[in-house]
C-alpha cells in the first residue's frame, strides 16, 4: 500500500508540474510578444550600414523631442474606451531606403486615386468600380492612433491605386514587399492581394481595372474552403513579347486560421535576384521556391514536344493481352442457364391462403360527390390490406422463393494469353520546340511603378495598413516591429484566459471534452481512492477463529474414544438400577445446562481475547467435561 501511494504521489505531482509548465509558457509567449515590439538597442542595428544607423539614431532623437512635447496634452485626451490595453504609438517611418510606404495615419486618401473606369466583362451596374473606401481605426484591438484603409462595400467591385515614390527595376537588388490584413468580419469569398502595376509609359490610375497590367500579384484570397496566398508575375515571351502568369505552388501550412480569427496578420513577400523566393505570414515562413522550378507553367518551355503530324499505324497493336486462340467452350458449358432457379426444397407453409388476395377494396370508401364518371372514369374504391391476412402467413398464389442456380456458368469467354505482337502503348515521335527559349534570369521582370488594390468581395471591412516595398528585409522587419508588433500585443493582452481559450477550443473540437475530464478525473479519483481516511488496527474486534480441522478431529476421537467407554458402562448400569436414578440424572443434567450458561455468558463478556487464549480455553473446556463425565459415572455407581 505504501508503494502504491508513492506512486500516486509522483503521478500528481507530474500533473501539477506540467500544469505548471503551461502556465509559464503562457506568461513567456506574453513576454515574447513584448520583446517583439520594444527593441533593444542592440538589435535596432538590424544589419543597416553606418550611414542609415545615422539616420535612424536622428529620426529617434526628433521622435523622443516630439513624445515629450506630445505628453503636455496627452493627458488631456480621453481614452479609447474600447482600448482594454493601451500602448503608445508612434507612426512608423522607415528606417533605410524605401519605394513606397503608407500608414494612413493622417486620416486622408490624397496619395491615392479611385478608379473612375469599369470593368470590362460585366454588365450594367456590376461593372462599375464604385465600392466604398475609408479611412479607419480597427473595430477589435485598437490601437490609439493607427488608422489603416478599409474596404466598406459587399458585393461590389473596388479599384484604388497609388504611385510609388520611384519606379521598381529589377537588377541587382532584392524586392520586398509587405502589408497587413485584417479580415474583421471574416470572409465568405472575396480576396486581399495587392497589384504592382507595370511601368508602360501609358499606366492612367484613374483607368485601373481588372485587365490593367501588372508585374507581381501577391496576398490572400479564399472562396468557398479554398483557402490562397497568390504569388504571380507576369513573364514576357522572348521570342513572340506575350506576357503569360506565372502561378507559385501552394503553402506549406493551413491557411484556414488566418481568414477566421479576426486578427491582423502581416503578408510579406521576399525576392531575390537569384531567383528564389519566399512567403512569410506574421514573420514566418510558409512557402519558399525558385521562379525557374516552382512555378506553373514553367518559366521555360521544354526543349521537345510530341510531333502534332506524326499518326499511330493502322497495324499497331496496344494490347497487352489477347483471348488464347486455341481455348474451345467446354462440351457441358451451357449457356443459356438461368441466374436463379426455383428452390425445389421449399415446401408451402401451412394457413396459406390461396384464395385470398393481398389487397382489397376498402368497404368503408365512398365515392366523392364530386365524381363525374364521365370526365373521370368509373370509380373504384381504394385497396387496403386484406384483413385475413393478417393473421395467416400469406394470401394469394404461393410460389416458391428463388436461389441461386449452381449450374450457371453464364457466358463463355477464352482466357487471355500474352499477346506475341504487342507493341507497347504508341508514343508519337519527339521533335525540337520551335517555340523554345531559356531564360536563366526571370527575376528580371518589367518595371512597376504603382501599387493597387483591385478586388471583389462578398465581405465588408476588410483592413489594410502599413505598406512597404524595399530592398532591405531589415527595413521592413522594423517598419513591422513598430507597426504590427504593437497590434499583435494589444490582440494578445486581449485574448482571453487560460480557461476560456480551453472552452472556445473545445467547442472546435468536442473530442477535447473527453481529454479534459481525465485530466481533471484522474487525480480527484486518486486523491479519493488513496487518500480517504481508514479505520485505525485499534477499532477492529477480533472476532472467535475455530482451531484448525486436523486438531478438531484429533480432539473430537479422543473424545468419543473418552465417551464411549462410560456410556456403555452406564447403559449396563442402567439396565440393572431400572428407573431408581431417573430423578438423580435429571438434577444432574439441570445443574450441568446452568454450568454452560454461566460459562457462555462468560465467553460472551470477553470480546477482544486473542486468539492463543480461545484455545487454551476450549482445551480447559474439554478437560473440565472430561472430569465431569468422571463424576457423573462415580455417582452413578454410587
Amino acid at each position: 500500500m505504501k508503494l502504491e501511494k508513492g506512486w500516486t504521489w509522483l503521478l500528481l505531482l507530474l500533473l501539477s508540474t506540467l500544469a505548471v509548465a503551461a502556465v509559464v509558457a503562457h506568461e513567456k509567449q506574453s513576454e515574447a510578444d513584448v520583446s517583439d515590439v520594444v527593441v533593444d538597442d542592440d538589435d535596432d542595428d538590424m544589419g543597416l550600414d553606418e550611414e542609415e544607423l545615422k539616420v535612424l539614431m536622428a529620426e529617434d532623437e526628433s521622435e523622443q523631442v516630439k513624445e515629450t512635447h506630445s505628453k503636455s496634452t496627452a493627458s488631456e485626451k480621453d481614452t479609447d474606451s474600447n482600448v482594454s490595453f493601451q500602448v503608445t504609438y508612434r507612426t512608423p517611418v522607415p528606417t533605410g531606403d524605401v519605394y513606397f510606404a503608407e500608414t494612413f495615419d493622417d486620416g486622408s486618401l490624397d496619395r491615392w486615386q479611385l478608379s473612375k473606369t469599369v470593368k470590362e466583362d460585366a454588365d450594367g451596374d456590376v461593372a462599375k468600380y464604385d465600392g466604398k473606401w475609408a479611412v479607419e481605426q480597427l473595430k477589435e484591438n485598437k490601437v490609439p492612433g493607427d488608422q489603416g484603409l478599409v474596404l466598406k462595400s459587399r458585393a461590389k467591385h473596388h479599384a484604388i491605386s497609388a504611385m510609388l515614390d520611384k519606379p521598381f527595376v529589377f537588377k541587382d537588388e532584392p524586392l520586398v514587399i509587405q502589408y497587413e490584413v485584417n479580415f474583421q468580419d471574416g470572409i465568405d469569398c472575396g480576396g486581399a492581394y495587392i497589384k504592382l502595376l507595370s511601368d508602360t509609359g501609358s499606366l492612367n490610375l484613374e483607368q485601373f481595372h481588372d485587365r490593367t497590367p501588372y508585374t507581381i500579384m501577391f496576398g490572400p484570397d479564399k472562396c468557398g474552403e479554398d483557402y490562397k496566398l497568390h504569388f504571380i508575375f507576369r513573364h514576357k515571351n522572348p521570342l513572340n513579347r506575350d506576357m503569360e502568369e506565372k502561378h507559385a505552388k501552394r503553402a506549406d501550412v493551413d491557411l484556414k486560421k488566418f481568414y477566421t480569427d479576426k486578427k491582423t496578420h502581416l503578408y510579406t513577400l521576399l525576392l531575390n535576384p537569384d531567383n528564389s523566393y519566399e512567403l512569410f505570414i506574421d514573420q514566418s515562413s510558409v512557402s519558399r521556391g525558385n521562379l525557374l522550378e516552382d512555378m506553373v507553367p514553367p518559366v521555360n518551355p521544354p526543349k521537345e514536344i510530341d510531333d502534332p503530324n506524326d499518326s499511330k499505324p493502322d497495324d499497331w497493336d496496344e494490347r497487352a493481352k489477347i483471348p488464347d486462340p486455341e481455348a474451345v467452350k467446354p462440351d457441358d458449358w451451357d449457356e443459356d442457364a438461368p441466374a436463379k432457379i426455383e428452390d425445389p426444397d421449399a415446401l408451402k407453409p401451412e394457413g396459406w391462403l390461396d384464395d385470398e388476395s393481398e389487397f382489397v377494396p376498402d368497404p368503408n370508401a365512398e365515392k366523392p360527390e364530386d365524381w363525374d364518371e364521365e370526365m373521370d372514369g368509373e370509380w373504384e374504391a381504394p385497396q387496403i390490406p386484406n384483413p385475413a391476412c393478417e393473421t395467416a402467413p400469406g394470401c394469394g398464389v404461393w410460389k416458391r422463393p428463388m436461389i441461386n442456380n449452381p449450374q450457371y456458368k453464364g457466358k463463355w469467354k477464352a482466357p487471355l494469353v500474352d499477346n506475341p505482337n504487342y507493341q507497347g502503348v504508341w508514343k508519337p515521335r519527339k521533335i525540337l520546340n520551335p517555340d523554345y527559349f531559356e531564360d536563366l534570369q526571370p527575376f528580371r521582370m518589367t518595371p512597376f511603378k504603382a501599387l493597387g488594390l483591385e478586388l471583389w468581395s462578398m465581405t465588408s471591412d476588410i483592413y489594410f495598413d502599413n505598406f512597404i516595398i524595399t530592398s532591405h528585409k531589415e527595413v521592413a522587419d522594423r517598419w513591422a516591429s513598430d507597426s504590427w508588433g504593437l497590434k499583435k500585443l494589444v490582440a494578445s493582452a486581449n485574448e482571453p484566459g487560460i480557461f476560456a481559450q480551453l472552452m472556445m477550443a473545445a467547442e472546435e473540437r468536442p473530442w477535447l471534452w473527453v481529454i479534459y475530464i481525465l485530466t481533471v478525473g484522474l487525480p480527484v479519483g486518486l486523491l479519493v481512492l488513496f487518500c480517504w481516511p481508514k479505520k485505525s488496527d485499534d477499532d477492529y474486534v477480533y472476532k472467535k477463529v475455530d482451531p484448525p480441522k486436523a486438531d478438531e478431529e484429533e480432539e473430537d476421537k479422543g473424545a468419543e474414544a473418552t465417551e464411549a467407554a462410560p456410556a456403555a458402562e452406564e447403559a449396563e448400569e442402567d439396565a440393572e438400577a431400572g428407573g431408581d436414578n431417573v430423578e438423580g440424572d435429571d438434577d444432574e443434567e439441570e445443574e450441568e445446562e446452568e454450568e454452560d450458561e454461566e460459562e457462555g455468558e462468560d465467553e460472551s463478556k470477553a470480546p477482544g481475547r486473542t486468539l492463543e487464549d480461545e484455545m487454551k480455553d476450549e482445551g480447559d473446556v474439554a478437560e473440565e467435561s472430561h472430569k465431569q463425565a468422571v463424576r457423573k459415572r462415580r455417582v452413578r455407581k454410587d
